[in-house]
């Protein structure tokens, strides 16, 4: 299947990036090259692209999509949390920008066989890269019910996270549960009609927490922040595309952390604790998609920009 994404809040984050033609900038979700794309656009003879992605089919994608602007652009699989160590080993240790599209592809939720979609049966995958041995399968299969029902509560932010656990956990004793359909159906079973008629499909909310454990999604973003923060040139900036609250929350607070960092009493005169502001907050409030978008991309209905520069 071809690798088809559409970028979301794409003019707002290229040009929330402040690009300098001879830049350094690096895509940590790479995808289908859609921002990278722009930001190549705009660069001059003396300016680079990085791009990161897990996903080998995002690879490939993007490197057909890029392939005319030559070796302005390197293309490295791994994961954004490794960013800093990847681009050293590439000799580069400063760079102008970062970008990152959080969630999932439209690419991943279209090919049923990656798992990630509760309208079609697949088996239950959910990777982001498949060279990870861990699927969502072992996720359903082998959690307590107490860990379920964490899970969906916490990133799913359901509120029938409870009765989905069990669900599942009374399923499983019956038989393994393999494949999306199965899930999809225990979950249709756990929540009561009458508020699925309301929100939406039943299981959107636990096959999101489900995606998010498998991948370490949260503590990725939380750990990798400060170090993306660190590896700008004064004036580069970071641009942060969320879908989800939870991500959301972690880059407001992450970024409000690196602009204040001081630990002091608040009725201290001076500050004492010698933490040093690396930069400043861009977006007091985050970026939303355009009415017009909206109606283009349904996928942009929860996104959110958040931009950090550094100082």
């Amino acid at each position: 299947m071809e690798f088809k994404h559409k970028s979301v809040l794409l003019e707002e984050t290229v040009n929330g990036l402040n690009i300098r033609p001879d830049g350094i900038y690096v895509d940590g979700t790479l995808g289908g090259g859609g921002h990278a794309y722009e930001v190549c656009r705009r660069l001059g003879e003396k300016g680079s692209i990085i791009g990161i992605d897990q996903d080998e089919a995002a690879i490939e994608a993007a490197g057909i999509r890029l392939k005319d602007f030559g070796e302005k652009v390197t293309i490295v699989r791994s994961n954004y949390c490794d960013m800093k160590s990847r681009l050293h080993e590439l000799g580069i240790d400063k760079v102008d920008g970062i970008v990152l599209d959080l969630g999932v592809s439209s690419y991943q939720l279209d090919t049923a066989e990656r798992g990630f979609s509760y309208r079609e049966d697949a088996p239950l995958d959910m990777r982001m890269d498949r060279r990870q041995e861990m699927t969502a399968r072992d996720i359903v299969n082998g959690y307590s019910e107490m860990d379920l029902y964490r899970v969906i509560r916490d990133y799913g932010e359901d509120k029938f996270a409870k009765n989905i656990a069990r669900h599942i956990v009374a399923e499983r004793e019956r038989r393994s549960i393999d494949t999306t359909g199965q899930l999809t159906e225990i979950i249709k079973h756990a929540i009561p009609m009458k508020f699925q008629k309301k929100s939406g499909h039943p299981a959107k909310r636990t096959f999101q927490a489900l995606r998010i454990e498998l991948n370490r999604e949260l503590d990725v973003l939380r750990d990798s922040l400060d170090d993306m923060i660190e590896i700008l040139n004064p004036g580069g900036r970071l641009c942060i595309i969320t879908f989800h609250s939870l991500e959301d929350r972690i880059v407001k607070s992450a970024f409000r952390k690196n602009e204040n960092p001081c630990t002091c009493p608040s009725h201290f005169p001076v500050c004492v604790c010698g933490n040093v502001s690396k930069g400043s907050v861009i977006t007091r409030k985050p970026i939303l998609p355009s009415e017009e978008e909206l109606e283009e991309n349904s996928r942009s209905k929860s996104a959110k920009l958040r931009i950090f520069e550094r100082k």
